[in-house]
């Protein structure tokens, strides 16, 4: 019997999770909400979260961009959390793919990989051998990891960056579009430009 996967957030990048499930054949049964501003999401009726008993869903995404979001929320949810990957990404039996990531259409990942908990990996992203990426951890659209690259807990790299072998990127960091990193960043910094420069820090509050 397949399994029933719910969403949690009906946001434009739920929109994008759902229709990786559905393209892959998975059954969606709902989409819970805090807020929700329409009945349905492809098909998909949307419920209030309100009063909801969590501990009743048989399995979940975090279907929300947000990395302190979902890692607040992965915190506090005990539910058996799921999977979503595209059927066009390519991925080698080699990677390992924690709970609750997702994965776009067209990402690439190479041997020796692992991926943390409740990652997304987002349209057409690269990420080459041997790198790791931390829990909660977003890599935008068109983002190319070379090898043996570390990327940070809650960390979000902008759309299009590159990041050269062998690099460490730290927690809760962000990358700016486009950027180029060919140097280690440290925990918190924000980074623009080419060559990616550090022009502040987030709060740490995480």
């Amino acid at each position: 019997m397949a399994i029933k996967i719910s969403l949690f957030g009906a946001s434009g990048h739920g929109k994008v999770i759902l229709d990786i499930l559905q393209t892959a054949e998975q059954f969606v049964d709902v989409v819970y909400d805090d807020n929700p501003k329409q009945p349905s999401l492809l098909g998909v009726p949307i419920v209030s979260t309100s009063g909801l008993d969590f501990a009743k869903i048989e399995s979940l995404i975090l279907s929300i961009g947000n990395n302190k979001v979902r890692k607040r929320l992965a915190t506090k949810l005990n539910v058996t959390f799921a999977n979503a990957i595209h059927p066009s990404a390519i991925l080698s039996k080699r990677i390992a793919i924690g709970e609750g990531s997702v994965v776009m259409a067209g990402v690439k990942v190479n041997p020796d990989a692992v991926i943390g908990k409740h990652c997304i990996l987002n349209t057409g992203a690269i990420v080459e051998h041997d790198c790791k990426i931390g829990d909660f951890a977003h890599l935008s659209p068109g983002v190319a990891l070379a090898g043996n690259v570390t990327v940070g807990e809650g960390t979000h790299v902008g759309i299009g960056s590159c990041v050269i072998q062998g690099i460490t990127i730290g927690k809760w960091v962000t990358i700016g579009a486009g950027a180029v990193i060919i140097k280690d960043v440290p925990d918190y910094a924000v980074v623009v430009g080419n060559p990616g420069k550090i022009i502040k820090y987030n709060l740490q509050d995480e």
